[in-house]
């Protein structure tokens, strides 16, 4: 199938799907679409980027129309599970504008809003609830959600709520949902612990996989820069100078190592913010759209904060820290190449994160390729590129010399002597 008209969907969400200018769906919707039409539960895996959200929201939306009924007051038909706020809202703002000129109702409910704004909202009830787990709880147990008539369950970046212990979450709310049930659950990984997962709450689901587990997407430039770990920082600014324009995202593995760079960074002129845990949400909501819009061209952000960012014009990740979980390599470097785009994914590794980036190796099934540093003994050089492309725009071999960073000016860690930018007016 090449096109969204051949796949059985409504006529009310093909045309807004021509309204926004899609007309051809991604492998992962073309071969989910029709399996979940038919009632199939869905174990979705498809890298970050390649259009899951309307794999499991088009047919979602396209049942509900079918059937016409009002939701009752305080319960939903359909339950949208994600692990983090960022990502809810991104899943219901796409949601919404499929649903446009429908009577399908989408609400989200998040920690770190009004809980008596979203008790008011669900007493009218919805057709679709997009939820974290910890506030859905904290709603059920007042009484103001009851899942009961709920036969449709979506389980999105399932692997992720593995990681965030979310498990337990889903053990107290998959069993107040109403039968039967459909259940689709959609993943960028596939750890051991999601098959566990997947016998547990499908029924004979249909396996829908369009690229292999921990693959990322074949626009993204890898590579890695070994080095100091005081000479990061040096790196980072040295990267960002040469790419003032381009939105980066730069990863940091702790709340306080993330705001610590921002200021850092702030300091030296550059137009930076940050998101992490320890933000509120309007915070975060506001630093996410400055920079989307590109008010903001720098963005600071931990694993758990930046998931479900979903900004096509993202040019870099930068991997300041590498992540303990090497899924989580998979989808930080999600975050670029979006919507058909190419984008640069750049890592940081000093000697202490070596092994590190063996286990994401291991995960991608490919070597990284080495941009800038010594290489140590145990981490295999990249063969013919590593990847479909090997070059490196933000920070690869054309300004480096294969023998490692030139010495910074003074401290990397950010001494008295280190290079600054003149700070911009205010």
């Amino acid at each position: 199938m090449f096109d969204f008209d051949m796949l059985g969907l409504a006529p009310e969400l093909n045309n807004n799907l021509k309204a926004i200018g899609f007309k051809e769906p991604t492998p992962i919707q073309n071969k989910a679409i029709p399996l979940a039409l038919e009632g199939h539960d869905i174990l979705g895996l498809a890298q970050t980027g390649t259009g899951k959200t309307l794999a499991f929201g088009l047919p979602l939306i396209n049942m509900l129309l079918e059937a016409p009924a009002r939701p009752e007051p305080k319960t939903t038909k359909a339950l949208i599970l994600a692990p983090t706020r960022e990502l809810v809202n991104q899943i219901a703002e796409a949601l919404k504008v499929l649903t446009g000129n429908t009577r399908i109702r989408v609400t989200t409910v998040v920690g770190g809003q009004s809980i008596n704004k979203q008790i008011g909202q669900l007493n009218k009830g919805t057709d679709i609830l997009v939820a974290t787990p910890g506030r859905l709880i904290d709603l059920m147990e007042r009484g103001a959600i009851r899942l009961s008539e709920a036969r449709y369950l979506v389980l999105d970046e399932a692997d992720q709520m593995l990681d965030m212990g979310f498990i337990h979450a889903l053990r107290q709310i998959a069993p107040k949902l109403g039968t039967p049930r459909q259940t689709m659950l959609f993943s960028a990984t596939m750890p051991k612990q999601m098959e566990e997962l997947s016998r547990a709450y499908l029924e004979n689901p249909r396996r829908v996989q369009v690229a292999p587990p921990g693959k990322a997407a074949d626009k993204i430039t890898q590579s890695v820069h070994f080095m100091e770990k005081a000479r990061k920082l040096w790196k980072l600014r040295d990267i960002l100078e040469k790419n003032p324009e381009a939105l980066t995202l730069v990863f940091s593995r702790t709340k306080h190592g993330a705001e610590k760079m921002k200021k850092g960074l702030v300091a030296d002129g550059f137009n930076a913010d940050s998101i992490h845990g320890n933000k509120s949400q309007g915070q975060r909501d506001r630093a996410i759209d400055a920079f989307r819009s590109g008010e903001t061209t720098i963005l600071v952000a931990t694993d758990v904060a930046a998931r479900g960012i979903d900004i096509p014009g993202v040019s870099f990740v930068i991997n300041f820290d590498l992540p303990n979980v090497p899924d989580n390599y998979v989808h930080r470097i999600g975050r670029t190449a979006r919507a058909g785009r190419e984008g640069e994914a750049i890592s940081f590794c000093s000697a202490e994160e070596v092994d590190l980036l063996l286990q994401i190796q291991k995960v991608m099934k490919m070597d990284i390729p080495v941009a800038s540093g010594t290489c140590p003994e145990a981490v295999k050089p990249a063969k013919n590129g590593g990847n479909r492309r090997g070059g490196n725009r933000g920070g690869g071999q054309r300004r480096g010399n294969g023998g490692g960073a030139p010495k910074p000016q003074g401290d990397a860690a950010g001494g008295n002597k280190r290079r600054r930018r003149p700070r911009r007016a205010a």
